[in-house]
């Protein structure tokens, strides 16, 4: 019995691969009694169980531990759009557009090319057309992409909005590839194929589709061939009363308007285009940021400051650089509305390289040297050539030297023109007296001009608080805090005759889940669109 009991310890473990049971086994106790002999019996065979059971799965761990490729999120999201297509729910798909945006960097050539001739119908001018404007990949990659696609079997009849997929997603590689030639004819054939469709649930993937239209032109420096187009767009998006389309036409043309310093065109097409609620955020905080600039040149400084301040503020804290934009103009626009912005302004995440020439010129503006703001302008003009704020900063001068002349009306009571001329560092006594005269007449200063003897008099200052400014100042809070209360109650939604009956449990639950996962697309919509 314990010959044959040691045989067992001996030789069961060398089926198992494991030195460390086999090891154990050997160093196990050996009794003479039958009972002892089965219980050790017993806890081999479990451990042998165990074991097996452990190392079993071990040679499919290679395959489950890889994450699935680019070519079946592809197919997945293919299969979302499609859904989506079928039910009528524009929600799908641009949920579907999201998930494309996540897969951009990992989007190769022959990846394009098998999710092409698995999406579309073999031998379609789609598929043939696309596929010229994919590069030729080695023949190693392309091998390893046939085999896996055709492990699939192919559609027979694509969608329309699967076929438009296909374009946007070419498209996009071939910008990322900074091919923008092959880019514009893509784009050019997308458009042309989208005219001759009429489907709502295509009006997502079209405003994609006129987004990169006209990016590609604007690349490539061609921004004016397409205007023309863009407005027969905007007319037949307005005829269908796709209005998705209609808000990322109008901003397209505002800014292919303002490239080209078009600034009463963009104003009168503004003024005449339909208005609507907005159905994006995105959108609408890029025409907030146009119409601020085209406010800014018409001189009505305020509604362009409430527009660019409203922009960034409903930005997503993603869009870095479009808040780094709105947040330039603003600072332009409150300097030259006689306002000093706060240091905060400057110091926030992410902005304050960016805002650095800005925060130096609102110094300036802010001393009233004229001989800093001169210097300020001359350092950082190429920086301010590119921002397109060089006419602006130009009109600043005015308010550097008012500024300069109010800190001098507070301190001297009395102070002769030429004193004047040399703190301002102006040219000439009669050039001091001329800007002495505007600010008189414009209530800048609180003062008097003697020409007989050349000398300013300043008058003594008044409390401000027996004016309306204060008044003025807490206006303009609660009517901005009522404002926003207003836009939070129209954005407000209320669940269909919720005063009429009482909900249950299980759809109390249900609804707080479709609350939530709204709530997550419209973040994952704020963060990836910008």
């Amino acid at each position: 019995m314990n010959s044959s009991l040691n045989a067992l310890f001996i030789y069961t473990p060398t089926d198992l691969n494991s030195s460390f049971i086999g090891g154990f086994i050997r160093s196990a106790p050996v009794s003479s009694k039958s009972g002892s002999c089965f219980r050790q019996s017993k806890i081999l065979t479990r451990m042998t169980q165990d074991v097996e059971m452990k190392e079993q799965p071990a040679p499919s761990n290679s395959v489950t531990a890889s994450s699935p490729s680019t070519l079946h999120h592809l197919k997945e999201i293919a299969s979302l759009i499609e859904t989506g297509a079928y039910d009528r729910e524009a929600r799908r798909i641009l949920r579907a557009i999201r998930l494309t945006m996540a897969l951009r960097r990992k989007l190769k050539a022959s990846v394009l090319s098998s999710f092409l001739s698995f999406t579309l119908a073999p031998g379609s001018e789609a598929l043939t057309r696309l596929s010229s404007y994919l590069p030729k990949e080695d023949e190693h990659e392309m091998e390893v992409d046939t085999a896996t696609s055709v492990a699939q079997p192919l559609a027979k009849h694509s969608l329309p909005e699967l076929e438009i997929y296909c374009y946007l997603l070419v498209l996009i590689f071939l910008i990322d590839q900074k091919k923008y030639d092959e880019a514009k004819a893509c784009s050019s054939a997308s458009i042309a194929r989208l005219k001759n469709l009429n489907r709502r649930t295509l009006d997502v993937l079209a405003a994609r589709l006129y987004f990169y239209y006209s990016l590609c032109y604007e690349l490539t420096g061609n921004l004016a061939e397409i205007r023309s187009n863009l407005l027969a767009l905007h007319r037949i998006a307005t005829l269908r009363h796709d209005e998705l389309g209609q808000e990322t036409l109008l901003n397209l043309l505002l800014r292919n308007y303002l490239h080209y310093n078009l600034y009463d065109q963009a104003e009168k097409l503004r003024s005449k285009a339909p208005r609507f609620e907005a159905h994006s955020n995105q959108q609408f905080c890029r025409y907030l940021f146009y119409l601020g600039k085209i406010r800014t040149i018409q001189l009505e400084y305020t509604d362009a400051k409430e527009c660019l301040l409203q922009a960034a503020r409903k930005a997503p804290v993603a869009a870095l650089g479009f808040r780094v934009q709105c947040n330039k103009w603003a600072i332009i626009v409150r300097l030259l509305l006689g306002e000093i912005p706060e240091r905060t302004v400057f110091m926030q995440k992410g902005m304050e390289k960016a805002l650095r020439p800005y925060f130096e010129l609102t110094n300036a503006v802010r001393i009233g040297d004229l001989e800093l703001f001169r210097s300020v302008a001359e350092k950082f003009s190429s920086t301010f050539s590119s921002d397109r704020t060089n006419n602006l900063i130009v009109r600043l001068r005015h308010n550097v030297i008012r500024t300069g002349l109010r800190n001098i009306s507070i301190s001297y009571s009395r102070i002769s023109l030429a004193d004047v001329a040399k703190k301002l560092r102006l040219d000439s006594v009669a050039d001091a007296e001329s800007i002495v005269a505007k600010a008189i007449r414009d209530g800048a200063i609180d003062a008097t001009l003697d020409h007989s003897n050349e000398c300013m008099l300043s008058k003594e200052t008044g409390d401000i608080y027996s004016t309306t400014e204060p008044q003025m100042a807490f206006n303009s809070r609660i009517a901005f805090c009522l404002n926003m209360h207003n836009e939070a109650v129209r954005a407000l939604r209320f669940p269909p005759n919720s005063h009429k009956e009482k909900e249950s449990a299980e759809k109390r639950r249900e609804r707080q889940q479709q609350e939530q996962e709204l709530a997550k697309h419209i973040a994952e919509e704020d963060d990836d669109e910008f």
